[in-house]
C-alpha cells in the first residue's frame, strides 16, 4: 500500500553576508542558509528590487526565471535551490560561485596588458555552448521542447570557479515557449546592447540563434580585450549592429589563428540562418583546440586563474601542484 503524500511546510532562514552584485532588476548577496542543529550552507541570494516586485509583468519574469532555472540541472549552469516570498519580498536562493566573472578576467588581462590565451578563451565559450545547447533543447515532463533562449549571454553572466569550471548564470530575461514575454509582446529591446544580435536589437522574435551571436561576441572580447560593438548612444548602437557592415573579425584579430576568427565571423552573421547551433559551435571550438594541441581543461583554467588573481584565489580543495596542466 502506497503511503499518502506528505507536505512539509518549511521556510528557510538566510543570513546576508555581503552584496555581490546589483543589476537593473535584482540584487545578489552572498548569504548563509541556516538550519537546525548548526546546519549552514553558503548560497547566493537574488532579491528582486521593490519597484519591479510591484510591476506584475516584471515580477512574473523573476518568478519564471526561478521556475525555469530550477529544472535546468547542468554542470555549466548556475543551479537554483529555492524560491520564496517573505513579507512581499521575493527572492531565490542559488548556487554560490567562488571565483570570478569573465568580465573580471578580461579586465585583469587588460590591466596586465596581456592577451587571454586563445585555448582558454575557446574553452570558456565552448562550455557556455554546452549550457546553451542543454537549455535550447530542454524538454518538460511531457517531453515537449521548451525552446528556451537565454537572451543575456555576456561577460558578466559567465562565471569561472576557482577550480576551473564555467557556469552560465542569470536566466532573468530568458524566454521559453510556455512563458509570457513582455518584451516580445510590446516589441521591446531587452538585453545588454553590446551583446545583442541584430534581431534582438530590433525587438523582433528571437530564437537560439541570438544566443550564438552573443557567445561569439563574448569570444571576440576575450581575444581582443575590447568590445566588438562600442557605440554608447542607443540609436548608434542599434545601427552599429543592424545597419553597419559586419565587422571583419580577421582584420580586427590579426594575431589570432584564422580558423578561430573564422568561427567567430560565422557566428556573428547578420543572417541568423548562417549561424551554427550551440552544439556545433562548441564542438568546433574544441576541435580547433585539439588541432592546435592546446586543449582547454578545468586544470588549465584553474592554473590560469591562480596566476592572475593571487590575492583572492581560493579553491575549495587543496591544490596539487604536481598535477598535469
Amino acid at each position: 500500500m502506497t503511503e499518502p503524500a506528505q507536505t512539509i511546510d518549511y521556510l528557510g532562514k538566510f543570513r546576508l553576508m555581503r552584496r555581490v552584485a546589483r543589476g537593473g532588476m535584482a540584487t545578489v548577496y552572498e548569504a548563509e542558509q541556516i538550519g537546525n542543529r548548526g546546519f549552514t550552507k553558503r548560497v547566493a541570494l537574488k532579491v528582486i528590487h521593490d519597484n519591479y516586485a510591484h510591476e506584475p509583468e516584471w515580477l512574473q519574469l523573476f518568478i519564471d526565471e526561478a521556475k525555469l532555472s530550477a529544472n535546468l540541472v547542468h554542470g555549466n549552469i548556475v543551479q537554483i535551490y529555492q524560491f520564496q516570498e517573505v513579507d512581499g519580498r521575493f527572492y531565490m536562493a542559488m548556487e554560490f560561485i567562488r571565483g570570478v566573472t569573465v568580465r573580471a578576467l578580461i579586465d585583469r588581462h587588460r590591466a596586465l596588458d596581456e592577451p587571454v590565451p586563445p585555448a582558454i578563451a575557446a574553452y570558456i565559450v565552448s562550455r557556455v555552448c554546452r549550457a546553451l545547447d542543454f537549455a535550447h533543447n530542454f524538454v518538460d515532463d511531457l517531453g515537449r521542447r521548451l525552446y528556451i533562449v537565454h537572451r543575456d549571454v555576456s561577460p558578466g553572466n559567465i562565471l569561472l570557479t576557482w577550480d576551473g569550471q564555467v557556469k552560465l548564470a542569470d536566466f532573468g530575461i530568458a524566454k521559453a515557449r510556455t512563458m509570457h514575454d513582455p518584451a516580445e509582446a510590446k516589441q521591446m529591446t531587452i538585453g545588454k546592447k553590446h551583446y545583442m544580435s541584430p534581431e534582438q536589437v530590433l525587438g523582433l522574435k528571437v530564437d537560439w540563434r541570438t544566443d550564438i551571436f552573443s557567445s561569439a561576441v563574448v569570444l571576440f572580447e576575450l581575444l581582443a580585450r575590447e568590445q566588438l560593438f562600442r557605440e554608447i548612444e542607443t540609436e548608434a548602437a542599434m545601427d552599429e549592429v543592424t545597419v553597419a557592415p559586419t565587422p571583419n573579425v580577421t582584420q580586427l584579430l590579426p594575431e589570432v589563428d584564422a580558423g578561430l576568427s573564422g568561427l567567430i565571423a560565422l557566428a556573428i552573421s547578420k543572417d541568423p540562418m548562417l549561424r551554427p547551433n550551440a552544439a556545433m559551435f562548441g564542438l568546433a571550438l574544441d576541435q580547433w583546440c585539439a588541432r592546435r594541441k592546446t586543449i582547454g581543461s578545468p586544470e588549465r583554467l584553474q592554473e590560469h586563474l591562480a596566476r592572475l588573481f593571487p590575492a583572492t584565489y581560493s579553491p575549495p580543495v587543496e591544490v596539487r601542484h604536481d598535477s598535469a596542466t
